[in-house]
């Protein structure tokens, strides 16, 4: 088994590192054990089942590691889920961490997640009076972690739309821009899936009577659910913003190409002048006007060089050329 840590806390302080083969060391209400695991077997886990009398369905759950984000009451025993998430080369790969909370401990099982907890622990054992909350107070901290590293994927997004706008309005999106401004539309609607499911955990949490969750530390979980409806908001602008993106590259190819259509028409009305007067002239006719006239073939030139300059003079105050 992948045991990131297991301690056992009393008053937020920590005491000892504890075993997994052990029986719940807790000696009264003030203390807990909070034990972390990284990608247990069904078998591993069915140990600390049996250890902390965790729930068979909720052990499933975590074992598989296909959930969304959601909230189980499993008699005084409260089994949560959340989904953790990192941008790669534009595709947001999802990890899962189901928490265990009972009376005197708390139990997180990570699977596929690239940030571990240590940093976290450090930084909730650094106020003893807070992790003195309890239980619920670190879950509080695994799930407010959980939320914070979505805000760097929409900071990233938004950089790259930032980065295609910008291409949109000074030249022009190749395919290779278009593919990759609807792979990021793509990932936005699933990650869409998860912050949803998430904004519920936060308001069941917030609301409901639960088990293991004190009065007291319901403004923590409150402030989590302003920052998944903050995240809601900023990603629902993002697909309007990237799709802004892909409007406005139409709009300025379009113009380009009614642009250069019309300055094929100058062109062409202008060659046509030409072309008209030298096919007219160019009839193999004895009498026509002008054939045998000393000026004749310098005064057509003329007359197709002044009709040619006094169009394209016209088409230029057109802006046509």
């Amino acid at each position: 088994m992948t045991v990131k840590a297991a301690f056992l806390y009393d008053n937020g302080r920590r005491l000892k590192e504890v075993g997994l083969d052990q029986p719940n060391p807790c000696a009264n209400d003030d203390e807990f054990v909070w034990i972390g695991l990284e990608d247990p077997t069904e078998e591993e886990l069915g140990k600390v089942q049996e250890r902390y009398g965790l729930h068979p369905l909720a052990v499933e759950d975590a074992a598989h590691a296909h959930q969304l984000p959601k909230v189980e009451v499993y008699g005084e025993q409260l089994f949560v889920v959340a989904r953790t998430a990192a941008l790669k080369d534009d595709r947001i790969e999802y990890g899962e961490t189901a928490i265990f909370v009972g009376h005197n401990h708390i139990i997180s099982v990570r699977h596929g997640s690239a940030r571990p907890h240590t940093e976290l622990r450090k930084r909730l054992e650094s106020a003893p009076v807070l992790l003195a909350h309890g239980v619920d107070y670190v879950l509080h901290g695994i799930l407010d972690f959980v939320v914070d590293g979505y805000f760097p994927i929409v900071e990233e997004i938004e950089e790259d739309a930032i980065e295609l706008e910008h291409c949109a309005t000074t030249a022009h999106l190749k395919r290779s821009d278009i593919a990759r401004l609807f792979a990021l539309r793509r990932e936005l609607i699933r990650f869409q899936r998860i912050l949803g499911p998430m904004a519920d955990v936060c308001a069941k949490l917030v609301r409901l009577d639960l088990p293991n969750i004190d009065e007291a530390t319901r403004p923590y979980f409150r402030d989590i659910q302003d920052h998944v409806t903050r995240l809601g908001s900023r990603v629902d602008a993002l697909q309007e913003i990237l799709r802004s993106v892909f409007e406005l590259s139409m709009l300025f190819q379009q113009e380009r190409q009614s642009e250069t259509t019309r300055q094929l028409a100058a062109w062409a009305a202008i060659l046509a002048v030409p072309t008209a007067i030298a096919g007219i002239y160019g009839m193999n006719f004895d009498v026509m006007p002008e054939l045998n006239w000393r000026y004749g073939y310098f005064v057509v030139l003329g007359v197709i060089a002044t009709i040619c300059v006094a169009l394209y003079v016209q088409f230029k105050r057109a802006g046509w050329l």
